[in-house]
């Protein structure tokens, strides 16, 4: 038989890549996960009204997920434990709304005089304010600007209101079904997506994400309550050394308000003027609770939160800060709350998938 010499295919060798190629195609991929980021934040943005109760829902219903897990050891089936939860939840709200009701009502019952005394305090203002109003028209002459004249639609309050009711109240329906279902499916959810993952190592390192999850957001939690409830404290012990009445009620307040970022200490900031306008002669007197206050919501905010959340979480309290102006930002005060559970949620994926990378101070 003669012998046959098998036919190897032509090795064809590929030119090297130029600079030029090399650069575009990196170009090419920078763009596409570019590209990818600003449509994940436009569907963050437009999903707003439905996506921010549900990853409300999801941040308490990790909160409140050991109380559900301490049910469900003693025998409770998982729809029983999740509806104790939802309704530790709507005690705990309800709790806080009653504590605060009788000393605000009180408080409500005097805003004419708080009005009052508010006229008097800016009479004293008069002279400031006229020589403000001097060199702004004389700005305007200068630019020639005549006026910005503003129409107001006197049923626009109203149709603004009627609009708003409903949307209100299906946004608090879809936290509390979030909340409910989250806490009642969380197993069935997690083996649903385990077995998605026939890899062992792969199912290993995503079960390890549920833990740090559950973990790393549980911590924030309790280190941000700790915080609040540390800062409503000095609040109402400042308060209460200056003389102010009901000073625990300001110091509750000021620790419930701290949980929404920016807009909680700016509605503080009102109130505690309002309550110098009603205690204190003065105009100066009458800044004095806002500048107790003040003076420890920035000590918290500049020093205490940064330090303390950063290190308990090892995360570097730049990229803290990066995630709360991020969120505020996108959802509002809303997303201040969920700012720091969504960073950790990312950061639990990240050490998981890339073990090498540190995003904090020490090792996690």
């Amino acid at each position: 038989m003669a012998n046959r010499t098998a036919k190897k295919a032509p090795i064809v060798r590929l030119p090297p890549k130029s600079n030029v190629e090399i650069f575009l195609a990196q170009a090419a991929q920078v763009s596409v996960i570019v590209i990818g980021i600003i449509a994940l934040v436009f569907a963050l943005a437009t999903g707003e009204y439905i996506l921010a109760p549900i990853s409300l829902g999801i941040v308490i219903g990790l909160m409140l997920g050991p109380i559900a897990a301490r049910l469900e050891r003693h025998g409770f089936p998982p729809g029983i434990s999740a509806t104790v939860v939802v309704l530790i939840f709507i005690f705990a709200a309800c709790l806080f709304a009653l504590a605060l009701a009788a000393p605000l009502n009180f408080w409500i019952g005097r805003l004419p005089q708080i009005w009052s005394d508010l006229q008097g305090q800016l009479a004293q203002l008069r002279q400031p304010l006229q020589a403000l109003n001097g060199i702004r028209e004389q700005l305007r002459n200068l630019t020639g600007d005549g006026g910005v004249s503003v129409s107001l639609d006197e049923g626009m309050g109203l149709e603004s209101l009627a609009t708003l009711a409903p949307a209100v109240i299906a946004q608090i329906l879809i936290f509390f079904a979030s909340l409910y279902f989250f806490v009642a499916t969380r197993h069935q959810t997690r083996v649903a997506i385990l077995s998605l993952f026939f890899n062992r190592r792969l199912r290993w390192r995503v079960a390890h994400i549920f833990r740090d999850v559950e973990s790393l957001v549980s911590r924030y939690l309790i280190s941000i309550s700790l915080i609040n409830i540390a800062e409503g404290f000095a609040v109402g012990v400042g308060l209460f050394l200056i003389g102010i009445p009901s000073a625990p009620l300001w110091g509750a307040l000021a620790a419930l308000a701290n949980f929404v970022p920016f807009i909680g200490p700016a509605v503080m900031v009102v109130i505690l003027f309002a309550i110098g306008l009603a205690e204190f002669d003065t105009f100066g007197g009458s800044l004095l609770p806002v500048a107790v206050y003040l003076a420890i919501n920035m000590a918290e905010g500049q020093f205490v939160t940064p330090m303390v959340i950063g290190r308990t979480m090892t995360l570097n309290p730049l990229v803290v800060l990066l995630a709360l102006v991020f969120w505020i930002w996108l959802w509002g005060p809303l997303g201040g709350f969920i700012a720091i559970p969504a960073l950790l949620v990312a950061y639990a994926v990240v050490r998981n998938v890339v073990p090498g990378l540190n995003w904090g101070d020490d090792a996690g």
